[in-house]
């Protein structure tokens, strides 16, 4: 008998070929099941590196949603506390962000050769397509312009165009403020309406007065005042967001870098009939200060995301070298608010769940696996720090405690002494044991984020890294102290 495809004819055949053609391309499209991210962990209260391991310098800054993308716009600057560009960085899921460029720097225009940008805020403009940055323009020795500056784009992370510093109203001819005309404006945000509309706010008469304005259709400009809030009040760093019903304004006090009691109001309208000032968190605000607000909306609800600075100036460093706090907002009413301090964040951008809770860390040993541990589970002064097989032995967990200037002090859970380099050792070997608490710089650690999750541990005293000696990868190899040589020994996971 003859192979039936034998006895087809032309037209058949072909039939059949495009048949078969059309099932193998269904099958090369079906759909692949989609798989629910994970949440990701990041450690609070630290400066935090980008997905190229390089400290992120987005600082007093805000975010912006687009084409899939959380978009963190901030100042970076030089030694000197000089301008040097509004950094744009983006990220899917607020923990790994990818640098993208300086979008305005001290070359886009002859006025932000010298000076300093403060705040930048960027919005979208629905009416126009485009983004629009606002900020506080100084110029880069003191405070008395009190100008706020304006530049935009046609996509969110291109190079924007810098349009002019100017006080608000300054053209009227009727306002003055510390002597010059316009509205004094320094620390400053923006929010956009339910209805489209836009609004600038910034601290003016001299941090007195926060002042609204509302913007004229494209942004790019101010159309009127719109509210004066809080006058003779001296609150800065402004944040607005709107829950529900309710506006919400955060602020701090104005104590220069140094952090304070941060309060807020709430009100049912965004021009009038806001509440008194209530506290919130602690006296110093967890030793930070507001920057911005992020709702996180995702598919299984919104977390309202507090964005805050530890300036690095409060204790006699560079902006450049300051501090990121970032912590949940809970809301007891509709239109109350609380936020507590939590030394970890679990964060899943996709739910729009973000978890705060506090925890003794276990720091592992890049290279070898192994934990940081005290030799023996000594509980005396001198007990000798070594790494060890990860057991969950209290001596392998360690309480991370801020000392309100840029350091940590680790604090074991079994023993209750810190972290501490043997004789205030300033040199390679110092050896590393455990010792009470006596306030010593050889006790206080900077946490130096690197990339992909991995941290070094900078002694203050020293300026060296705790590094395992040798290299070693096997249990009880000591613990000392080396300078940076970038090995894997001398990096830690925590956890």
């Amino acid at each position: 008998m003859k192979s039936t495809l034998l006895h087809f004819g032309k037209q058949q055949s072909k039939k059949l070929a495009i048949g078969l053609a059309m099932l193998l391309l269904t099958a090369c499209f079906v759909p692949a099941p989609k798989v629910k991210a994970e949440p990701k962990t990041i450690l609070n209260g630290i400066q935090w590196a980008d997905t190229d391991g390089n400290p992120i310098n987005a600082h007093g800054g805000g975010f912006v949603q687009a084409n899939g993308y959380y978009y963190w716009f901030g100042e970076n600057r030089d030694q000197s506390n000089a301008f040097v560009g509004v950094s744009c960085y983006r990220s899917t899921d607020l923990v790994n962000w990818t640098y993208i460029r300086d979008v305005l720097t001290k070359y886009s225009a002859p006025e932000l050769n010298h000076c300093n940008i403060e705040r930048p805020k960027v919005m979208y403009c629905a009416a126009t397509g485009q983004f629009v940055m606002w900020m506080h323009w100084e110029n880069a020795s003191d405070y008395d312009e009190s100008r706020c500056a304006v530049a935009y784009c046609d996509t969110v992370d291109g190079n924007y165009t810098y349009q002019e510093s100017f006080r608000p109203m300054a053209n009227t001819g009727v306002v003055y403020d510390h002597g010059k005309p316009g509205y004094m404006s320094k620390d400053c945000t923006v929010f956009v309406d339910d209805d489209g509309s836009g609004y600038f706010m910034s601290a003016g008469n001299d941090n007195g007065d926060l002042m609204l304005y509302k913007l004229t259709r494209d942004f790019r400009h101010i159309d009127h005042v719109a509210a004066k809030l809080f006058s003779h009040c001296y609150r800065e760093a402004p944040c607005i967001f709107k829950r529900g019903n309710y506006y919400f304004l955060f602020t701090s006090a104005s104590t220069w870098w140094y952090p304070n009691q941060a309060q807020y109001a709430v009100s049912t309208n965004l021009l009038s009939g806001w509440s008194s000032l209530q506290n919130i968190a602690d006296s110093n605000t967890y030793y930070s200060q507001s920057a911005f607000v992020l709702p996180v909306q995702g598919a299984q609800g919104t977390t309202y995301l507090y964005c805050g600075d530890r300036w690095a100036d409060a204790w006699g460093e560079r902006v450049n070298k300051s501090m990121y706090v970032w912590l949940p907002l809970s809301f007891p009413t509709e239109n109350s608010l609380s936020m507590d301090w939590k030394n970890t964040l679990s964060i899943d951008a996709q739910a729009g769940i973000i978890n705060g809770y506090n925890q003794d860390a276990v720091f592992r040993n890049v290279n070898s696996g192994l934990a940081l541990d005290i030799e023996n589970g000594s509980t005396g002064n001198m007990g000798n720090v070594i790494q060890n097989t990860v057991t969950g032995a209290n001596s392998q967990y360690w309480q991370i405690i801020y000392d309100g200037s840029g350091y940590y002090k680790l604090r074991n859970r079994n023993s209750g002494k810190v972290l501490d380099v043997s004789g205030r050792s300033r040199e390679n070997g110092g050896n590393v044991i455990q010792y009470e608490d006596n306030g010593g710089n050889n006790q206080k650690w900077r946490i130096v984020a690197l990339k992909d999750g991995k941290y070094q541990l900078c002694n203050k005293e020293s300026g060296l890294l705790l590094d395992v000696n040798g290299c070693g990868l096997n249990p009880g190899a000591n613990v000392l102290q080396w300078q940076n040589n970038n090995g894997t020994n001398q990096m830690w996971t925590i956890g």
